[in-house]
């Protein structure tokens, strides 16, 4: 408690801006009066082109809204906010006299932190005012912190630095000091020059090291900081997959093939005659180009495709051909950096661009790099408490039989709702928790909450419904766990389903890159007679080999595919090549995205079996699912 009283007096040492959106003057009059005794700056308008104009002209830091309105209602205003960066964190909480489920649950989809019923009490309106207000400057506080952090962790890294440097000049001091006889200075001054050169260059390559070019950055950047120096640029060459031949093939070859790749790097950097630039082996198997009083990113770019094309020949080493590539970064060093670290930081984050671009193997830095990397973090970390809070629910997308309109099963689809942030598309979230490992508890916990909707939809009315299927998708990951068939049977036996009316999705390049662990997987699965599919098929590389090896159910058609179909187009074609294809190998054949009557009654000519998609519905929570499947079986 005294922690909250401390925050709500910060809070109230400036006015909050509240803007408060309804047709109806007597609400607006109640609200705004109610408010501006609490302290705040309240703005008013009374339908929603209004609202949104008082936007433009000052963020809110709050916003009341109604949803009936006559010109645009509140969920579509709400919507053009979260679309747009400057008001997409704007908190808004509708107060509106609908009362109905639908009508709340579509306020959170929207984006709403908040849904308050007319009549409305004001001590429950100033509660929820209050809180969220805290709520957003706690949010604010945050960022502050961590971004005094961040500088904190960067001025720690300066002292080591300095202080490692420190320790160095006191043990050269202490050698010479210490020499007493001619005879043991002459030896203890060669000594001292064969230790600073491996100190400041690679004994394997005979190159500056990264010491030295942790040195020479700091000096470039004091001047630069000191408006003694110009901008420059650093270029820092990754070479992909290096590691598997030190393992496959040796040590000593690699070593060879770093010394091969440094000869052809100094003969190309010589050719170009470019005055102060410098070459360092930054790392066992990355290398640094320096290049000094230039910012032109022209230059940097043109000299990396040089190096490209000067290394794309193969290496000879022991009778061996080796081709090896490289991932490069290239940074402008301006007066915003001021320790080397931070420039490497962000030659790494250029890099690890570059490996996932399928276009360019070089990535010139820039802040979105960055800000890309801290969401990508941020995630991961709200993924982690996301899962012990569990903030993750299930949808699920009717799936309909095309001859007869009934509906023959459904698709789970996760969905997370941050408590701050809102609704967080599965497209952001997925593939990071596929890099972290957390797609295995979150794949876990998918499976055993469909597998527990399966048991109470199965007791209810799947005795009329024998084909019904509920379909679960797996990842790779899962996949390969030496335990996922006894964590399957584990579900199974505590939710005590049926296993005909279980389905698990798989995508098609799982196949491909997995095919000895599918194989004992697939067994293991049809022997307990539990159905597979392959999902987004056609977006992989598809052999009809795999297809024909492994005992799958069906075939899913993705939706990139059926949202560019018409009667004539390449689309078409490649979908009826797929339905003969599936039919040929006994699959049935779902499609994906369908959105359109003309797309239903085409895939239906083809003789497609099943479709899902928003033509039929959208993902629906476990209660709007019933319904919709007690209502299409009467109907």
């Amino acid at each position: 408690m005294t922690n909250a009283k401390l925050i709500t007096q910060e809070n109230r040492l400036f006015a909050n801006n509240i803007l408060i959106v309804d047709d109806t003057p007597d609400n607006l009059r109640l609200l705004s009066k109610t408010l501006i005794k609490e302290g705040y700056l309240v703005r008013c308008a009374i339908n929603g082109s209004m609202a949104l104009l008082t936007i433009k002209t000052k963020i809110p830091d709050l916003i009341l809204l109604d949803i009936n309105m006559p010109d645009i209602d509140g969920f579509e205003i709400c919507q053009q906010l979260k679309k747009s960066d400057l008001t997409k964190d704007i908190p808004i909480i509708f107060v509106s006299a609908l009362d109905n489920i639908f009508d709340k649950v579509k306020a959170f989809e929207v984006g709403a932190v908040d849904y308050i019923s007319k009549p409305f009490q004001v001590p429950e309106v100033l509660s929820r005012v209050s809180n969220q207000l805290n709520l957003q400057n706690l949010r604010r506080q945050l960022v502050q912190k961590n971004q005094l952090l961040q500088i904190e962790i960067y001025s720690r890294i300066a002292a080591e630095t300095e202080i490692r440097q420190l320790n160095f000049d006191l043990e050269r001091r202490v050698i010479e000091r210490t020499a007493q006889l001619q005879t043991e200075i002459d030896q203890k001054q060669k000594i001292q020059k064969q230790l600073e050169y491996l100190a400041w260059n690679n004994s394997l390559t005979g190159l500056p090291n990264r010491l030295w070019l942790v040195r020479k950055l700091k000096k470039l950047l004091a001047d630069l900081n000191q408006k003694l120096g110009k901008e420059f640029i650093t270029v820092i060459l990754d070479c992909n997959r290096f590691k598997i031949i030190n393992d496959s093939l040796g040590r000593q070859v690699g070593d060879q093939l770093l010394t091969m790749v440094t000869q052809s790097l100094k003969s190309e950097i010589s050719a170009q005659k470019v005055q102060h630039i410098h070459l360092a082996h930054f790392g066992e198997d990355k290398f640094a180009i320096l290049l000094e009083e230039t910012s032109e990113t022209n230059k940097a770019i043109a000299l990396v495709q040089k190096i490209k094309q000067c290394l794309a020949s193969a290496f000879i080493v022991e009778n061996r051909e080796i081709f090896l590539t490289f991932n490069i970064g290239i940074v402008v060093c301006d007066a915003n950096y001021s320790q080397p670290e931070e420039i490497f930081r962000d030659a790494d984050l250029a890099i690890q661009k570059a490996k996932k671009s399928s276009s360019h193997y070089y990535q010139v830095f820039d802040c979105t790099i960055q800000n890309t990397a801290l969401e990508i973090l941020e995630i991961e970390t709200d993924l982690r408490i996301a899962l012990q809070r569990q903030e993750f629910y299930l949808n699920y997308q009717p799936i309909i039989c095309l001859n007869t309109g009934k509906i023959s099963g459904f698709e789970t689809l996760v969905r997370w709702h941050h408590p701050q942030k809102g609704s967080i598309s599965p497209d952001k979230f997925i593939s990071i928790a596929e890099q972290t490992n957390l797609i295995l508890p979150l794949g876990i916990w998918i499976l055993q909450e469909a597998c527990r909707q399966i048991s109470f939809w199965q007791n209810q009315l799947f005795s009329q419904q024998e084909s019904f299927t509920v379909s679960v998708n797996i990842s790779a990951k899962q996949f390969e766990q030496e335990d996922f068939i006894t964590q399957l049977d584990q579900i199974i036996d505590r939710t005590g389903i049926e296993l005909k009316h279980l389905k698990l999705e798989i995508t098609e390049s799982l196949l491909m890159n997995n095919a000895a662990v599918a194989d004992r997987v697939f067994n293991q699965l049809k022997a307990r007679q539990i159905k597979l599919a392959i999902d987004d098929f056609g977006t992989g590389y598809s052999s009809l080999n795999y297809l024909n090896r492994f005992p799958v159910d069906t075939l899913k058609i993705d939706r990139s595919f059926i949202s560019r179909l018409t009667e004539d187009n390449q689309a078409a074609t490649i979908v009826k090549a797929m339905l003969d294809l599936a039919h040929n190998l006994g699959f049935d054949v779902v499609a994906e995205g369908v959105e359109t009557i003309k797309q239903s009654q085409q895939l239906r000519e083809w003789g497609c079996e099943f479709a899902q998609g928003y033509f039929y519905a959208k993902p629906l929570n476990q209660d709007l699912a019933w319904q919709f499947l007690a209502d299409n079986l009467q109907g």
